[in-house]
């Protein structure tokens, strides 16, 4: 029977309230396509409604192509179920605490908004001359395949100088075992397609980057959440973790952990290895922000040579976000079969994308863009921590390089209820509890070095404290 509950009184119509329970059930597939819905008045009884409040609902979502009616047998779900909504497949959450809100937040935003809480670079500090100028010179190249759909596992120059740079952070893997895709989110989807099935139950640090949270249950799966340390997960936890949830997968950042900046010790890798091994788990080492480092840190896929670990990465960051590209650098049978499933999703590959940045990769301007960006961000770091300090807030840890500070909050207060605050007067947060699966981090916000050093911020930040 469907849900009596009409919430409360003041609230939308009975008629709406009936189609959205419908509707409900249908995105949850209590009611899959084909099934026929409870009678009128079975319908009416359950919610305490009379029966032309039903038909009207019912005739309603007739009219929209939810239900169909067959006179004489009933009303039936439509064959073409309504496309999944991220917030009705777990428990309706705060939106200050919801990665879905914060990263539209982020995105839908006019130029008067301020967003310190956004995980991306101003477009003022990425390479755009570089950019126009690689364009025009694919432009003019006859060589350049500009309409075709490419490699099945994408452009082969680009491919061997991945293997390359992975080379100089440990990582031994020729390019016949590097997939490309369309950016480091595409990547971890096609992992989890090809990895996980529904309920499987995936570890990820607490906090972790909020879209690994929003992935897992697009897909299905559990995020079962590991304390995170300043060198790494927490040991015990994760082999706890592991023994009571025999989970497929453990999601982590290779460097520079997002949100806190914070980076895997060696000893830490070792032993998070022999546990992965000991309970056939099998790691997703993001590595985003590789060229953030001032110094390479230690990779698990360099220790564990590809055997249990899927490497990936992407250039949004660093380059550009509107050129989308990124990698997974795995073992032979896992390329097989995530180039496969990447046909079968998308035929074919962002080739253009990928001679782009193989340009600006070979012809020297990326290395020395980066190497701009690392110095410009460790003086944004240095400045935006002493003012935030100023405040009374404290870092969780230093980070050796990229653009977040994890800061903690005075005592007593909410980042959720600062975030909201600061959003009525124009300015964008990231609250700790967006991070969080057990949403243990309401203390913290995560700034964005490269966005957050500007008046305004600390001025919104320091009224919305009080």
């Amino acid at each position: 029977m469907l849900d009596a509950d009409l919430g409360p009184a003041g609230g939308p119509t009975l008629v709406s309230q009936v189609m959205d329970s419908v509707r409900r059930r249908i995105a949850a597939r209590e009611l899959a396509p084909g099934a026929r819905l409870p009678s009128i008045r079975r319908t009416a009884d359950g919610f305490g409604v009379s029966k032309s409040t039903v038909v009207e609902a019912f005739d309603r979502l007739v009219a929209e192509g939810t239900i169909l009616s067959r006179p004489g047998s009933g009303f039936y779900v439509t064959g073409g179920t309504r496309a999944l909504t991220l917030a009705e497949t777990g428990p309706r959450l705060d939106r200050q605490i919801d990665p879905l809100w914060i990263m539209r937040q982020s995105l839908d935003v006019g130029p008067a908004t301020l967003t310190p809480g956004c995980g991306w670079l101003p477009e003022s500090w990425l390479p755009v001359d570089g950019i126009r100028k690689a364009l025009r010179g694919l432009a003019r190249d006859e060589g350049a395949g500009l309409v075709g759909y490419g490699h099945p596992r994408g452009f082969a120059p680009l491919r061997l100088q991945l293997a390359r740079r992975m080379a100089e952070r440990g990582i031994d893997v020729p390019a016949d075992q590097i997939l490309l895709t369309d950016s480091g989110s595409q990547a971890i989807d096609l992992i989890c397609r090809f990895l996980l099935e529904p309920g499987d139950k995936v570890l990820v640090d607490d906090p972790c980057y909020f879209n690994f949270q929003a992935v897992l249950r697009a897909h299905r799966a559990e995020a079962i959440g590991v304390p995170r340390t300043p060198t790494g997960p927490d040991l015990n936890a994760f082999a706890a973790a592991a023994a009571i949830h025999r989970p497929r997968l453990y999601l982590t950042n290779a460097a520079l952990h997002n949100p806190t900046g914070a980076s895997l010790a060696p000893a830490t890798a070792h032993r998070l290895l022999k546990l992965a091994e000991a309970h056939d788990i099998r790691i997703v080492e993001d590595d985003i922000f590789a060229d953030f480092e001032l110094e390479p840190g230690p990779r698990l896929a360099a220790f564990d040579g590809l055997d249990r670990v899927l490497h990936i990465g992407s250039f949004s960051k660093t380059l550009s976000a509107a050129v989308r590209c990124g990698y997974i650098a795995a073992r032979p049978d896992w390329i097989e079969g995530l180039t496969d499933l990447k046909l079968a999703t998308t035929f074919g590959n962002g080739d253009l994308s990928a001679q782009l940045v193989h340009r600006l990769l070979t012809d020297g301007s990326y290395r020395r863009h980066v190497e701009t960006l690392r110095a410009r961000l460790g003086q944004a770091m240095a400045v935006v921590g002493r003012r935030l300090k100023a405040m009374g807030l404290e870092p969780w840890v230093e980070p050796r390089g990229g653009m977040f500070l994890w800061m903690r909050l005075p005592d007593g207060i909410d980042s959720a209820v600062v975030t909201q605050r600061a959003l009525e007067r124009g300015v964008v947060l990231a609250p700790g509890n967006v991070f969080s699966v057990s949403h243990s981090a309401g203390a913290y916000l995560r700034f964005n070095v490269a966005q957050a050093n500007l008046a305004p911020v600390y001025d919104v930040l320091r009224q919305s404290l009080t």
